[in-house]
């Protein structure tokens, strides 16, 4: 595969900033490479932005503000609409430059474009519907007065946003930020920035007036510290690790700001004696190493009734060593590299540390040949409770499995974790079912389904997870203030 070809499909993609309705080169002059994870070539650089870059780009949106949070909620449901009609026609250049910059085969890339879509639909609607719902009364116990409840724009947003769901992540961001009438900045990760300047090149391309949504590119240090920092942004919302979560939790602290953080994520899949085992299988695959488990629900706690435990096992491991990995636009390639040279020598170091804690590899964690952050499919049972592999977020493709003999059990061990985002019931018994996902300390819990996500619904979790909900009208309401108005009747 020519791999500059999804640079040259289309309109391609400006590797600069957008500030005030502008693509303009940064303060600074520097710039970062972009890489390909399937071969390690590199495939273009992007403007690198500094703190000077933040403060133009969020002068511009606090200046943009006053008149974009007065616009109707008619016609920003227009703006979103035209974005959501303009990912759908460059569908098949930004699935291909999803592929070539985070690795993820081609296959799941078109439903990450699916996604974008139906989430700036989703918020169109609901941004269509303020101009009757902004506003309430509200029955108080008083004859003499009248309250009525706003809601109104929090302000500058700030979105920064990580790189294993490039667009996904900054759709579920951005169109509730817009909808509710904020004007944003934006920071895609370093490591993916193309998809997200092209799909910036896609909002710039529908005529919001200049300031309303702006992209700095760059590192965490020079971008992500001083846009969480600055006065004048009125909110935060961030995804990515728990450890860059603290920070930009303690940075806002300094300017009382509101936060939403989307951030780890230790999960469980709990499979019962009766579950259909084809079923729990593909499950069990699709939640380990799908994204090649790249994804802050990865469901890599495998907890299955010990009468069954073997059965599925064998199973898994048969799946595991079949599934085919390999460049992204290859057919039939069920699983592409690790996205970057960082996060491959991390999933390196956690299946050594597997092997030291006591768990046994049944397979996989060997490294193909060749160029490519490529690792196969990996399962650990017998794992120690205590094992990091058990315990941490490991962002790749390893999987652990450990039986239990009660429900309680499984119960208990599930939630035996600082993380709350997910988990997964296996079982043909609807009730129990329905006993076990009321028990477990989650945000989303699927019962014999894959992770399917709805832009309608909500996402988040508990624990340290995450603070706030994204998605449905959660999503919207973490970008707007609450105001009491008070009059005598």
């Amino acid at each position: 595969m020519n791999t500059q070809m999804p640079l040259r499909c289309g309109e391609l993609l400006s590797t600069q900033l957008y500030i005030d309705g502008c693509w303009c080169n940064s303060e600074g002059g520097g710039s970062l490479p972009v890489v390909n994870p399937s071969t390690e070539e590199f495939i273009a650089e992007v403007q690198a932005g500094d703190a000077r870059d933040v403060e133009r780009a969020v002068q511009a949106a606090a200046r943009a503000f006053s008149g974009w949070k007065n616009t109707t909620g008619a016609a920003r449901a227009a703006y979103l609409r035209a974005i959501a009609r303009g990912v759908e026609a460059r569908r098949e250049s930004l699935a291909a430059l999803q592929s070539l910059n985070n690795g993820k085969p081609l296959a799941e890339a078109e439903i990450d474009i699916g996604d974008v879509v139906a989430t700036f639909d989703y918020y169109a609607e609901l941004a269509g519907q303020l101009d009757e719902t902004g506003e309430a009364e509200v029955v108080i116990p008083s004859a003499d007065h009248r309250a009525v409840i706003r809601r109104e724009p929090a302000g500058v947003a700030a979105l920064i946003v990580p790189w294993n769901f490039p667009m996904v992540t900054t759709a579920w961001k951005l169109a509730p930020a817009l909808a509710s009438g904020c004007t944003v900045v934006l920071k895609p990760s370093e490591v993916t920035p193309l998809p997200e300047l092209q799909l910036a090149a896609i909002v710039a391309e529908v005529g919001l007036p200049p300031g309303v949504f702006n992209v700095v590119t760059g590192t965490g240090a020079d971008v992500g510290a001083p846009l969480t920092a600055h006065p004048r942004v009125a909110k935060v919302s961030f995804t990515g690790s728990t450890a860059v979560g603290e920070q930009v939790m303690k940075t806002a602290a300094e300017t009382i700001k509101g936060v939403s953080l989307e951030l780890g994520g230790k999960s469980s899949i709990v499979v019962f004696a009766d579950a259909d085992l084809d079923l729990a299988v593909d499950l069990v695959a699709g939640g380990a190493f799908f994204n090649a488990g790249q994804m802050c629900s990865a469901t890599s706690r495998v907890l299955v009734e010990r009468t069954i435990a073997e059965a599925l096992i064998a199973r898994l491991a048969e799946r595991a060593t079949q599934m085919v990995v390999g460049d992204p636009f290859s057919p039939g390639v069920q699983m592409g590299p690790l996205t970057s040279r960082a996060q491959f020598e991390r999933v390196q170091r956690f299946i050594e540390r597997g092997k030291a804690d006591g768990a046994r590899l049944l397979v996989g964690g060997e490294v193909p040949a060749g160029p490519g952050y490529f690792v196969k499919p990996t399962i650990f049972v017998d794992v120690p409770t205590d094992s990091a592999v058990w315990r941490e977020e490991i962002f790749g493709p390893v999987l652990c499995v450990r039986s239990f003999d009660a429900e309680e059990d499984a119960i208990e061990a599930a939630n035996d974790t600082d993380f709350g985002l997910v988990a997964t019931v296996v079982t043909r018994d609807a009730v129990r079912g329905k006993r076990v996902a009321d028990a477990l300390a989650a945000g989303v819990v699927w019962i014999n389904t894959p992770q399917l996500i709805f832009p309608q619904t909500s996402w988040g979790g508990y624990k340290q997870s995450s603070i706030g909900r994204e998605l449905g009208p959660f999503g919207l309401a973490a970008f707007q203030e609450i105001k009491q108005v008070l009059t005598v009747s």
